[in-house]
């Protein structure tokens, strides 16, 4: 009650933010009849004199007036659309780093024109993110008219463009894109070797991401990796998985909650029983040697478990598409991690694709954390205020709508079973059909949107699907989801960001109507006449009541119910809304619907009847907050531990692009040479060690293994006197002097090349390798729990020490490798054949004494120079793949292969 009162006179903190940023509107608003008398000439050269301005000092606040004004002026005589003062405040809002929470159909793309114009005079470029390449692309062609009236430079990322276009893209002023191209182009660009190769500017600047709900915090959960393939094991996964049709029930347990399933000791006897009679295991299935098949059996059991075609999946073209649980759009391209993906494939018969190994990684949270100054804008956004705030320090503020929503959102009715719900929605829509008044049916699923579009068509009622299988077709089909009559069946959240018109949109239907006709009279003729039509359609559906939104069940989230409802009833339109539910639905089924359903029985609720009271909705929203809360923590848990990765992420970053800026790594190299040789030095002879303690075998072996040096340094130790010191310091002059024998055979600035070259591939090995550790440790962390530790800790601690061995090996690795490398050339100029002339170019190492056990193909390993350049390393496991078992290890122990590194 006092909380009430206090809002009275104080205003709520969404009003507190929005008064003092009216007082500009007013100001913006006393400059239009200035504006209005120049010519496109003199407003366009407003941006010049703005540019120089902040040149001088002046903030971009400072601008800010003026330059919304301009922009409105700008956007009046492009696209014939004048700002409304609340978008005005939207952009405002935007302008200061905040999220603009706007209803559908105010018009976020325009919103967006303001803060982005007046942040791209600081010349360092302005990403505008889009859920999707249509979007990307459409926004860039029908907002970019105000920008390039205006002298900016607009670039569009989409899929398919080549490194080339992505710079030209980048570098200008105003870039709109995807959040998967613009984090795949970050992660790619970390995969350079020269920073010229490099698509994204130096820095990021400022973004505007669009539907912020739902790519920062439902894609959230789901990191963009770069992977490479491993070895194939296609056989395996389908020979396990001829064994999981034979499971009953008994024999796991499936937590829907969790999304989780194990199997009980029964079925653990049972899948025993199954894989010993297919002649896959012998022993037990948790013994040391079955590690790999019980990750294939767990991830198979997921596979036929937990996952569902048509839900989780679709399977098209001879692949498993993943389906966006919040969407329900196809996410080609993306694939499950850790076998899941390849469990599917098995599952469903198409062609099984090798697994592959993360290359590089990182997660949207971290990726936009990495931009100075981001905003949002979404028309749902309050719900997950908290976690904006928390993750991204992002204020949410809810802009005020152009007119007052007029929208009647009844209560939901809920049903005993889904075959009665589903009854009372198709009676719904014959109803909405019979007085001429539009539909949207939203679904969770294809599976279900399928199903309620069997049920129409059994009727004879004519309608639209929309889901994934029709993804192509996604805007125009819900652009038209306004017009008379018209019913449009698609899962929650498909075609959002298209604006659904009543009536029917105009510019959709003439780009999809009239793509053909060339002629400007008749294509200005044609136009007419469909404006003249889209005015009658609109005027019946006004009178019809306007577009009745059907929801066929609650989703997890209020969010998504609140961007399915928000579609009906934009900028002052009549609309209607309601939701259907039925105690067989997943939300309702999963979080505790048995004790209702006892309920309803013993009121007596009779076959077909529904229970509708607010107080149904009340509890259903709890329901959904505790969901909301208990996904919030799954979110702040991934990201604390992806945050152990991103710090070292940037670390490994920083230094590569050092690297390629350095102009040459000599330095460095002797640095690591000599950090390596106080390490053999420090394990073999410890200090205060007598003589008759050194290890001085071991010692003779490693430099041996690492430098090729045969050195006498068993007589070295004989010596009366010697210390520790004296043997570093001639290993140190060994090292070197053979180093400096290369320079002046091959040459210094070959050698130099050489070097960095090598360095940054042997950095990116080892980072991939420490990459597979970090996933390997995640996997089981979570069992420290058990003995009293905090997981989070112990994972950081461990990641750390692992960071910290990396370090150590890459120093190492990178002193072992150019000891050993041997360069030939052919006829041509050493100097000409390291020019960056692209892959086909290649020098090779001669076969090297030591590795006299191999034969020469084997001995071989190829440099190739250019943008993608690889470098094979004598030292790398990878390349010993052909080494016979009792042949000596390539590593130069002098052991047997299979006593040595062949063992594992």
């Amino acid at each position: 009650m006092f909380g009430a009162i206090a809002r009275r006179i104080f205003g709520t903190a969404n009003d507190r933010i929005l008064k003092p940023l009216k007082k500009h509107i007013d100001a913006i608003n006393a400059l239009e009849p200035l504006l209005e008398a120049l010519s496109d000439d003199e407003l366009r050269a407003r941006t010049e004199i703005f540019k120089q301005r902040v040149a001088a000092g002046e903030t971009l606040d400072d601008l800010m007036v003026e330059a919304f004004a301009t922009v409105r002026e700008a956007a009046k005589r492009t696209l014939g659309q004048r700002h409304f003062d609340v978008q005005m405040l939207g952009g405002m809002v935007l302008h200061q780093g905040r999220i603009a929470e706007m209803k559908t159909g105010e018009g976020k793309t325009l919103v967006a024109t303001l803060a982005v114009y007046l942040n791209a005079l600081s010349g360092n470029g302005v990403h505008v993110v889009t859920v999707n390449d249509y979007l990307a692309k459409r926004d860039s062609d029908w907002m970019g008219q105000i920008y390039r009236f205006l002298g900016l430079t607009v670039g569009v990322i989409v899929h398919g463009l080549n490194d080339l276009e992505r710079q030209q893209a980048y570098a200008c002023d105003v870039t709109y894109a995807t959040n998967n191209e613009l984090g795949f182009d970050y992660l790619r660009d970390n995969m350079k070797f020269r920073l010229e190769e490099m698509c994204h500017r130096a820095s990021f600047n400022f973004a505007i991401v669009d539907e912020v709900d739902s790519i920062l915090v439902d894609e959230a959960r789901t990191p963009l990796i770069i992977s490479g393939p491993t070895e194939d094991n296609s056989d395996l996964y389908r020979l396990v998985d001829r064994i999981m049709p034979s499971l009953v029930a008994e024999d796991f347990e499936k937590d829907e909650k969790q999304r989780a399933v194990t199997l009980t000791d029964r079925g653990t006897e049972h899948v025993e029983e199954l894989l010993a009679e297919a002649g896959l295991m012998k022993g037990a299935l948790y013994d040391v040697g079955n590690v790999s098949l019980v990750h294939h059996v767990n991830q198979a059991l997921r596979a036929h478990k937990l996952f569902t075609r048509d839900v989780d999946y679709i399977v098209k073209n001879d692949k498993v598409i993943i389906i966006d649980e919040f969407t329900g759009r196809m996410m080609d391209g993306r694939r499950f991690s850790e076998g899941l993906h390849q469990a599917l494939e098995a599952k469903e018969g198409v062609t099984i694709q090798n697994e592959n190994q993360t290359l590089a990684s990182i997660t949207f949270q971290n990726l936009f954390r990495m931009y100075p100054k981001l905003a949002g804008m979404t028309g749902t956004a309050m719900t997950e205020a908290g976690e904006f705030h928390e993750i991204y320090g992002l204020e949410v503020v809810e802009i005020p709508t152009n007119l007052p929503v007029s929208r009647k959102d009844a209560d939901d009715e809920v049903y005993r079973t889904a075959a009665e719900k589903n009854d009372a929605i198709v009676t719904l829509i014959e109803e909405c059909r019979s007085r001429m008044q539009p539909a949207l049916v939203g679904t969770t699923s294809i599976e279900k949107s399928e199903h309620l579009s069997d049920l129409l068509k059994k009727k004879k009622i004519p309608h639209q699907v929309l889901n994934a299988r029709y993804h192509e077709q996604e805007a125009y089909i819900v652009a038209q989801a306004g017009v008379p009559g018209a019913v449009t069946i698609a899962t929650n959240m498909a075609g959002r960001g298209t604006d659904i018109q009543l009536g029917g949109n105009l510019d959709m239907r003439t780009r999809m109507e009239l793509a053909d006709i060339t002629d400007e009279a008749e294509r200005a003729k044609r136009i007419e006449a469909l404006k003249a039509e889209i005015e009658v359609n609109k005027g019946k559906v006004r009178d019809a009541g306007g577009l009745y939104v059907i929801g066929t069940e609650r989703h997890e989230s209020r969010r998504i119910d609140n961007q399915l409802r928000g579609r009906s009833g934009r900028q002052g339109d009549p609309g209607a809304s309601k939701f259907f539910l039925s105690l067989e639905d997943d939300l309702m089924r999963i979080f505790g619907s048995q004790r209702m359903d006892g309920m309803l029985q013993k009121l007596g609720l009779e076959k077909g009847e529904a229970i509708v009271h607010p107080w149904i909705n009340k509890a259903l929203e709890k329901a959904q907050q505790k969901v909301e809360a208990r996904n919030f923590d799954i979110r702040k848990n991934l990201l604390k531990f992806d945050d152990v990765m991103n710090d070292q992420r940037k670390v490994v970053y920083e230094q590569r692009k050092d690297l390629m800026a350095a102009d040459e790594v000599a330095e460095e190299v002797v640095a690591f040479r000599h950090e390596v040789i106080e390490d053999m030095v420090a394990r073999c002879i410890p200090e205060r060690a007598y003589a008759d303690q050194w290890d001085v075998a071991g010692l003779h072996e490693e430099v041996l293994r690492v430098f090729n040096l045969d050195l006498p340094i068993a007589d070295w130790a004989k010596e009366e006197g010697i210390a520790d010191q004296e043997i570093r310091a001639r290993l140190i002059d060994h090292a070197d002097r053979k180093m400096a024998e290369k320079v002046a055979n091959y040459g210094a600035e070959t050698m130099r090349m050489v070097e960095k070259s090598l360095l940054l591939q042997l950095l990116d090995q080892s980072w991939k390798d420490h990459l597979l550790q970090l996933d390997h440790l995640r996997q089981g962390i979570s069992l420290r729990a058990y003995a009293q530790r905090d997981p989070l800790n112990e994972y950081k601690r461990e990641a750390f020490n692992l960071f910290q061995q990396m370090l150590l090996d890459l120093r190492e690795r990178v002193t072992s490798v150019l000891a050993h490398v041997q360069l030939r050339f052919g006829d041509e100029d050493p100097e000409q054949a390291l020019e960056p002339r692209g892959p086909s170019r290649t020098m090779e190492t001669r076969e090297d004494p030591a590795f006299a056990g191999l034969g020469t193909g084997e001995a071989m390993a190829t440099v190739t120079t250019g943008p993608r350049s690889t470098i094979v390393d004598p030292n790398d496991p990878a390349t010993w793949g052909g080494t016979p078992r009792n042949a000596p290890c390539p590593c130069g122990s002098g052991k047997k292969y299979k006593h040595c590194h062949g063992a594992s």
